[in-house]
């Protein structure tokens, strides 16, 4: 299985599976196939308590060849999202896994809200495969078009990257931005993206011209201009979403405030941690108990991926 010598792989490796936010999200059209062509300008936000990802390996003399038919791996979740999610094989974690032979279990550990916007499946399927591309010993990228498969966010999820994603997911270009101190808000109610697709009424709008920001707040003022497409037809669905977006916004130092993907998680994005800080304590204090504020740092383009981090086969128990 792997594709280069050394040590021999651990049995298990565990990765921090970090939020994924739509700064910007511009619908372009609608293909024959009903799929959208999207632009979107793609950050990454680690939250302390989020999803986590631990994929146990079959020891090398027992991991099965890639010509056998696909084992559905052993699957367990936890964490307070956990009922939300499927626990079988219709769990993108699992599609993710039943794609490598060598993946005996995977332990899911559930922190980010579901059906938010912020690429929970998909970053977690995303996850999965860069464990495997790990334990190879090959890059995450090789696992893109099977990822694609699974969903469209997996491509973006997997590179990990402040990035442009074009199309249906498939086409990346590195974003070079600033890290940015934000938050992230989320209703407390689940959002399907069908739902929010469905409600969409203009699907040929402009592209959107990203020219080299210096800082975040020149990030900040270039978002201004740009838009999420899919916020308007959400709002309409949800309307849990406007007292998001108003009490973000209402925030004292908030540079802007947008929902992300197909909502309804709202980001609000801040000149520095202290101003972030501050707003998340008053929104604390003042919201509703069902919503779910987490103060967060969207990564720059200089930061690197959150590393993996080698377990031994006893400690595979999902946090929380």
């Amino acid at each position: 299985m792997r594709a280069t010598d050394g040590p021999p792989p651990p049995p298990a490796l565990r990765l921090a599976v970090p939020a994924k936010v739509n700064l910007a999200l511009h619908v372009l059209g609608r293909r024959e196939s009903g799929y959208h062509e999207l632009q979107s300008l793609v950050a990454f936000a680690a939250v302390t308590d989020g999803d986590e990802v631990t994929v146990r390996f079959s020891p090398p003399d027992r991991e099965r060849s890639d010509d056998r038919p696909p084992r559905t791996p052993d699957f367990v979740v936890g964490g307070p999202f956990a009922g939300n999610v499927p626990h079988g094989a219709e769990n993108l974690a699992v599609a993710a896994a039943r794609l490598c032979p060598e993946i005996a279990a995977v332990h899911l550990t559930k922190g980010l809200p579901v059906a938010a916007g912020i690429g929970g499946g998909s970053a977690d399927a995303a996850a999965v495969l860069r464990a495997a591309a790990i334990h190879r010993g090959i890059a995450a990228s090789d696992f893109a078009a099977d990822g694609l498969s699974l969903g469209a966010d997996i491509p973006v999820c997997l590179d990990g990257r402040p990035s442009i994603m074009e199309g249906i997911g498939e086409v990346l270009r590195p974003a070079e931005l600033p890290p940015v101190a934000g938050i992230l808000v989320n209703p407390g109610v689940p959002l399907a993206t069908a739902d929010v697709f469905r409600a969409l009424r203009k699907r040929d709008n402009p592209r959107f011209e990203m020219p080299p920001l210096a800082d975040a707040g020149a990030l900040c003022d270039w978002l201004a201009g740009t838009r999420n497409d899919l916020e308007a037809p959400a709002r309409a669905c949800c309307t849990d979403i406007d007292a998001v977006l108003n009490a973000v916004a209402a925030t004292e130092g908030c540079a802007l405030a947008r929902m992300s993907g197909s909502g309804p998680t709202v980001f609000g994005l801040f000149p520095d941690a202290a101003a972030r800080d501050a707003a998340v304590a008053r929104l604390a204090a003042a919201a509703p108990s069902r919503w779910w504020i987490r103060a967060v740092r969207f990564a720059g383009s200089a930061d690197g991926l959150p590393p993996a981090v080698e377990m031994d086969d006893g400690a595979l128990a999902p946090a929380g």
